[in-house]
């Protein structure tokens, strides 16, 4: 079972967690979100298409101009109290790994604290337990906050994977965290190089069977742009073809730009698994 904001979900359904950047200068959208209005309408158009989850963030990930938590806040925490205010059982995120704007976003109305650079601020869990809101713990390797991966190895990368976030999610537990609300991350691209992620995808399963939901962040990323020397704008397929892989092996929560097409892809291979029912079958019965 797993409990997020009002929501309970089964061990089969699927959740789609859409990407709402408050940046100038988001990987991928370069900034398309960064006035409110236009974020408040990607909200609404994610919510339309079907998005169980939105995830809204203040910094990009990536290396670039220092934000401090103040400016962070401002980005996020009125954006976030207008957000439930216009839809209450909406299941709202942030990225964050801040546990100060993580403790400000709780209180303006957040259901879940995606701590994308896995325990960096080990503070975090405990706002999260102290506001009954959800966690994703993820994994990142030696990285600190906003910095790439250079020459990083491990003897297991998808050991490590399991190791760094069972842990966090288990010290998260002792905290006070509910179980039921804690989601797994191996953080794809982060921490790793292009052939870590084809590893953690291939193995994702081994990450589903400690019997903590797995969420996955594919969308666009650079492992799909190597594998298939594709610039940003035109990685749709390929992380698609990485998000039937890895819903094969049971991951339960998919961090997406692009919603339908993500939803279309989950729900075919989650029927063929035979964990979700065709939306009609008619054809030869009557």
């Amino acid at each position: 079972m797993l409990r997020l904001g009002r929501r309970t979900f089964g061990d089969d359904e699927t959740l789609m967690m859409a990407i709402v950047n408050r940046t100038t200068d988001s990987f991928y959208d370069k900034g398309a979100t960064w006035q409110e209005d236009a974020a408040l309408e990607r909200v609404r158009a994610v919510v339309d298409q079907g998005a169980e989850i939105v995830d809204i963030g203040g910094i990009k990930a990536a290396p670039g101009v220092e934000i401090s938590a103040d400016e962070e806040m401002r980005r996020v925490v009125d954006f976030v109290a207008k957000v439930r205010a216009e839809h209450p059982d909406l299941i709202i995120s942030v990225d964050t790994w801040r546990a100060s704007v993580g403790r400000a976003v709780c209180a303006a109305g957040a259901d879940l604290l995606n701590d994308a650079w896995g325990g960096a601020d080990p503070d975090l869990a405990e706002v999260a337990a102290e506001f009954d809101v959800g966690l994703v713990c993820t994994h990142v390797g030696p990285q600190q906050p906003r910095t790439r991966p250079h020459r990083v190895e491990y003897a297991d990368v998808v050991a490590d994977a399991i190791a760094t976030t069972v842990g966090l999610a288990e010290r998260a537990v002792s905290l006070g965290v509910d179980r039921d609300r804690i989601l797994i991350d191996p953080a794809h691209d982060f921490g790793k190089n292009t052939w870590h992620s084809l590893e953690v995808t291939r193995r994702l399963d081994e990450m589903v069977a400690t019997g903590w939901p797995v969420l996955v962040s594919l969308s666009n990323k650079d492992f799909v742009g190597e594998s298939l020397d594709l610039p940003v704008g035109e990685r749709l397929m390929g992380t698609l073809g990485a998000t039937a892989i890895c819903t094969w092996h049971g991951a339960r929560v998919f961090r997406v730009h692009e919603v339908t097409e993500t939803r279309q892809v989950v729900d075919m291979v989650s029927t063929i698994r035979g964990v979700r029912r065709p939306s009609r079958a008619v054809r030869g019965l009557a």
